[in-house]
């Protein structure tokens, strides 16, 4: 899950909102589709919450997540900063194969994107099998992960596991190359870690936090 820091709203969305009897699903399809835009531009084409790639071959190409739903939160349906992007999620599958918006529906998440203090980066370790977990413990957030959002479903676990040996291995060979040579060897984690958490052409890596999370990991240990 990747910190979101929230762009100025659509105007289109702004207006909307001031009329009389506005409500998400009267929403045109020009503000629509602004809004995924503007979406997706500030969290970089990854969902909100397993950090997949957005859009995804499969069609639609995302879903406007209200992350206090809207059935227990009607005032907050056109809030801005209650609407998040995400994947598809396997919408149409078995239960046990749907994820982050589709597996959550109405049940309610502490953790948020959103949040700076603490950072939601802050609250999750990803090990060499790809599984996320809680890096405190907590309760609360594992069951979160696992049956809130049902982040640790095997293709998201697959798909971590590889960005986790990736980046493993590019820290081995450089830890080779540089041997004792540490603040070489520390400039290289330094640089891999501002590539990974940087955007490209407007977008993050998928999975982007994992590779954070072990880069982090070995800058501490240095």
């Amino acid at each position: 899950m990747k910190q979101i820091i929230k762009l100025q709203e659509p105007n289109s969305l702004l207006q909307h909102r001031t009329q009389q009897f506005s409500n998400f699903d009267n929403l045109s399809n020009a503000t629509k589709e602004e809004l995924k835009q503007n979406i997706l531009l500030e969290q970089g084409h990854i969902c909100c919450y397993c950090m997949k790639r957005i859009p995804e071959k499969s069609f639609p190409y995302m879903k406007v997540e209200h992350y206090k739903c809207q059935e227990h939160f009607q005032d907050l349906q056109l809030d801005y900063r209650n609407l998040l992007g995400a994947c598809t999620g396997n919408e149409g599958q078995p239960k046990k194969l749907q994820t982050c918006d589709t597996q959550k529906a109405n049940k309610n998440l502490t953790i948020s994107p959103l949040n700076t203090n603490p950072s939601c980066e802050t609250l999750f370790k990803f090990n060499s099998e790809g599984e996320m977990s809680s890096i405190y413990d907590d309760e609360a957030v594992e069951k979160q992960i696992n049956t809130v959002l049902n982040l640790n479903m095997q293709s998201l676990k697959d798909a971590r596991k590889e960005v986790y040996y990736i980046v493993q291995e590019r820290v081995r060979a450089e830890s080779k190359r540089t041997k004792k040579d540490k603040p070489a060897f520390v400039k290289f984690l330094n640089q891999e870690l501002k590539l990974w958490q940087s955007k490209t052409e407007g977008k993050f890596k998928p999975y982007c936090l994992v590779a954070i999370y072990y880069l982090s990991k070995k800058l501490r240990s240095n």
